[in-house]
């Protein structure tokens, strides 16, 4: 449906669209083109360093942008309810959140309760712009879980339990995703008939490509950060055992969408590195940067403390992000080689899949002559699922020519020589597993969304679209179904329809 605008109302967006354009050319004036000690990096650049690089289907695309609105991406925990037990120690609760970031969820629920954030257990991680519902597993009594008052969430307590949850879980997550401002590669608006044709179309051809209902397990931009990909340059430094540039590229690497505060605050770190002075201006809202300048305003020197007043799940992202990166580049390395991420090739290693998606790493097996044939089939068949590497102190890579390719994918993240051990923290140290090339989905809808007032939208669509991006307010919007297995990125499917730059997801 497209949107009638009043003369002030075109005046309006006009407006607003030169001041972003003022603010975005002065950025560029003042932003270095390298990443290691704040700069920035292109959008290009930036899926190139991610490995979020190709397709695995041909097709326009439909542009667009996603949450809009915060109702507009909405993720849907499927899990069973641990075995209830009226004497158990832990409260099963179930929790829905409207903008809320589950790991600073955690937090607060934690402060509620009076007890430490690591006596809350989950097997996911969603996002913050979101409506999200899950389960979790909280270590205190039923009253104080009862008793807990949060600002957009609801706690359903469903009983209580022996068991705890651990990560991955659940059996899945349904998404049900919103994307608005549908355009061309050119970014003129395409209607919600044409949009449609087009996701049905790629749908289609990755049928014919990756097998019915299947896509590449690519690891999204939210394990990275898409306009700021911080996180893997701070596991970089690391796994290197220097938190000095750990805390140095937290607190001081811009992004590509800082709002003028963030960027004052990030700018004034890289020229001065004085934590009293950066105290006294950062945004109230960066509050993980707050505790690390903190430390530093009491210990100037000691940046390993510093370091772990990030929340522990935190810092082993930091680890898992820089393992992704491998991961992401060895599957473009595979794609780009022409050979099937369904099929196995020889030297491939290979995990039986459950039928939630995951697969069972303690029986990976090589694929060799003798069980080339048998290992194929049971691919085809859902049984088995070719793997890539998330590299560790123990890891395995795989043999022949796919260990040649994943060899290449090691080299283009730099993480060839690394060593994975991080002797100041051995609780960081990761021995390292591996991952589905491929991964499905099912359940899969599209249809026309309804069209809501600009003034429930973003400051980002209210500003119109940039030279750069890939939407028009005039486009159709389209609202997606689909269920995915746990540790599976809904914007890397998401991707795969609208085919726009990264920071749209």
């Amino acid at each position: 449906m497209s949107r009638n605008y009043t003369s002030e109302q075109s005046r309006e967006r006009v407006l607003r669209r030169f001041s972003r354009a003022c603010a975005q050319t002065f950025r560029r004036n003042c932003r270095s083109s390298n990443c290691d000690g704040g700069g920035v990096l292109s959008f290009s650049s930036v899926e190139e360093q991610l490995g979020l690089t190709g397709w695995s289907a041909e097709g326009d695309g439909i542009g667009g942008l996603l949450k809009t609105r915060v109702e507009d991406f909405r993720v849907d925990e499927i899990a069973r309810i641990p075995a209830l037990d009226p004497k158990g120690r832990f409260t099963v609760a179930r929790v829905s959140l409207n903008n809320w970031e589950t790991n600073r969820f955690i937090g607060r629920l934690a402060k509620a309760c009076g007890i430490s954030r690591r006596r809350i257990f989950s097997s996911g991680m969603k996002d913050k712009r979101a409506v999200t519902s899950q389960i979790l597993v909280i270590d205190a009594h039923r009253a104080k879980v009862e008793s807990a008052e949060i600002t957009d969430a609801t706690i359903e307590v469903i009983g209580r339990t022996h068991h705890k949850v651990g990560m991955s879980d659940h059996d899945g997550n349904r998404f049900t995703i919103t994307v608005r401002g549908c355009s061309d590669s050119d970014s003129n608006p395409i209607d919600s008939k044409e949009s449609m044709s087009r996701v049905r179309q790629i749908i289609s051809g990755m049928s014919e490509r990756m097998g019915a209902d299947s896509f590449p397990n690519w690891i999204g931009p939210q394990r990275f950060g898409s306009t700021r990909p911080v996180t893997p340059e701070v596991g970089r430094a690391v796994v290197e055992d220097d938190f000095e540039k750990a805390c140095d590229l937290y607190l001081g690497m811009e992004g590509q969408s800082d709002t003028e505060d963030v960027w004052n605050f990030r700018k004034m770190w890289r020229d001065e590195r004085d934590a009293s002075a950066c105290l006294e201006i950062i945004p109230e809202h960066l509050g993980y940067e707050r505790s690390i300048l903190e430390s530093l305003a009491n210990e100037p020197e000691d940046w390993l403390r510093a370091f772990k007043r990030l929340p522990h799940s935190l810092q082993l992202l930091s680890v898992h992000s820089l393992q992704s990166l491998a991961f992401n580049h060895a599957l473009v390395a595979r794609m780009d080689s022409g050979h099937s991420l369904i099929e196995p090739i020889l030297g491939d290693l290979v995990a039986p899949l459950h039928a939630n998606g995951r697969i069972d790493v303690s029986k990976l097996a090589e694929v060799t002559e003798s069980n080339l044939e048998r290992c194929r089939r049971n691919c085809n068949l859902g049984r088995l699922s070719v793997t890539g590497p998330l590299p560790g102190l123990d890891s395995n890579l795989a043999s022949g020519e796919q260990g040649e390719i994943e060899l290449i994918g090691l080299e283009k993240s730099g993480l060839a020589d690394v060593d994975w051990r991080v002797s100041s923290i051995p609780r960081l140290t990761s021995s390292g597993t591996r991952r589905p090339l491929s991964v499905p989905f099912d359940s899969f809808s599209v249809e026309e969304a309804q069209e809501v007032p600009e003034d429930q939208l973003s400051q980002r669509w209210r500003d119109g679209p940039s030279d750069v991006d890939r939407w028009h307010p005039e486009g159709a919007s389209l609202r997606l179904g689909f269920s995915l297995p746990p540790g599976t990125y809904a914007t890397v499917l998401m991707r795969e329809m609208m085919k726009s730059p990264l920071n749209h997801y």
